[in-house]
């Protein structure tokens, strides 16, 4: 029988280890932590159990010191980890996927105005997370935001040459997909997405906020100019006007007001900023929901393979505008100083190229119910920018989902 060796180990404690020890560790009086570890040198048999520190799983003794818990948990984690990390994906495609089964909640929805309560919900939510130092970071990005502006209002409109030469039955869906490129930015999406994907919220705010309201202005000049070639447009500028003022900028500032007013519930937010992200992403989902229950009956008047050149249509628009944005901020990136630059920076690219590189559905309907058919059927010019919009909040939601998973691994790959 083999006897033991009883060595005593002393080390200071910390607070550290005193976390990660068993309830019935002991200590000496002098505070130090007492290790037993016994070593087999003859015939007598020890009567001293190895006592080792551990994560905090409320077992010790024999041979197994690992936690159990743990391991039921594994067993439900493949697909809450696959919801957690395609939360916003999934959310767009089941407000999609109910509107086409069910369209009748989605227009009673709609009837009672859910989707400005979404929009709205989205900017208070936006108002309580933004923290004073984005916005002087939001300030400091200003050539940025000019660069996005610039793109939003001026330059991709263009777009819409290249999208009418496109020859197809009905004419409508090419006229409505070449008003929809002169559109300013989502109300909502660029800026939901943003705030996920760890941008530069407040960048994104002031984008989507100022193009919103100088596109009231513009969008007239550019649908006569670009599109009908001298033919009159009105815009309902005071109405626009109005809701733009209640729906993006009332609920950013009240928002912001209540942050401010109370630190609690500023520390709350700042906990749980996951949480607050996937309510915006809920929110979001409401669009394209209340929007596919809308169009449905429309959409069933239309031959399938001509909507899925819609489609394709609305999927190249939006491919065709993140390069476009992608290789004009990398370019500038690398004139105005590469990687220190405010260009260069991850968080003012990512808000950059999210906002600038779509185009807002609401804005478009107003406008084209104020054409009163000059461009064609109303239902027919909107129809094919209902599948754009939800297109480009779909693939970007995709995009966004890259990126996290991509600074994942790094992050990963650097704590090794």
């Amino acid at each position: 029988m083999a006897g033991t060796l009883q060595t005593l180990i002393l080390s200071p404690a910390t607070s550290k280890m005193v976390l990660l020890c068993p309830r019935n560790m002991r200590f000496s009086s002098h505070g130090t932590r007492l290790s037993v570890c016994p070593v087999k040198i003859g015939p007598r048999r020890s009567t001293l159990r190895p006592v080792r520190a551990c994560e905090a799983s409320g077992q010790v003794g024999g041979n197994d010191y690992a936690p159990k818990t743990p391991r039921k948990v594994k067993a439900g984690n493949p697909f809450s980890k696959f919801v957690a990390d395609n939360f916003l994906p999934l959310a767009l495609i089941g407000g999609v996927a109910l509107g086409l089964a069910n369209p009748s909640l989605g227009c009673l929805a709609d009837r009672y105005y859910l989707s400005k309560f979404s929009t709205f919900g989205i900017f208070i939510i936006s108002g309580l997370t933004l923290r004073s130092r984005e916005i002087g970071a939001a300030a400091e990005a200003w050539p940025v935001g000019m660069f996005g502006l610039g793109s939003i209002l001026l330059f991709t409109p263009y777009f819409s040459k290249l999208i009418l030469q496109i020859q197809l039955q009905p004419q409508e869906f090419v006229t409505g997909l070449a008003i929809f490129s002169c559109m300013p930015t989502t109300l909502s999406s660029g800026v939901a997405l943003t705030q996920l994907a760890g941008g530069n919220s407040a960048l994104a705010l002031a984008m989507t906020v100022i193009s919103n309201l100088l596109g009231i202005l513009i969008v007239p000049f550019s649908l006569s100019k670009l599109i009908a070639d001298g033919v009159g447009v009105t815009v309902p500028t005071k109405q626009l006007f109005k809701s733009l003022v209640l729906t993006l900028l009332f609920p950013l500032i009240l928002g912001k007001i209540l942050r401010e007013s109370f630190r609690g519930l500023a520390d709350f937010v700042d906990n749980n900023q996951k949480l607050f992200s996937r309510i915006s992403a809920v929110f979001l989902s409401l669009v394209p929901w209340i929007q596919v229950s809308r169009s449905r009956s429309l959409l069933l008047m239309v031959q399938p393979e001509i909507f899925l050149v819609a489609i394709g249509m609305g999927i190249v628009l939006h491919i065709f505008l993140l390069a476009f944005n992608a290789f004009a901020i990398q370019c500038l990136s690398m004139v105005t100083g590469g990687g220190q630059s405010v260009f260069g920076k991850k968080e003012n690219a990512n808000a950059a190229l999210l906002v600038a590189s779509q185009k807002t559905l609401p804005v478009m309907v107003a406008v084209v119910e104020q054409l009163g058919g000059a461009f064609g059927e109303s239902g027919l010019l909107v129809l094919p920018c209902v599948a754009a919009h939800l297109i480009q909040i779909i693939m970007d939601s995709f995009l966004v989902n890259f990126w996290l998973r991509k600074d994942a691994a790094s992050n990963g790959l650097k704590v090794a």
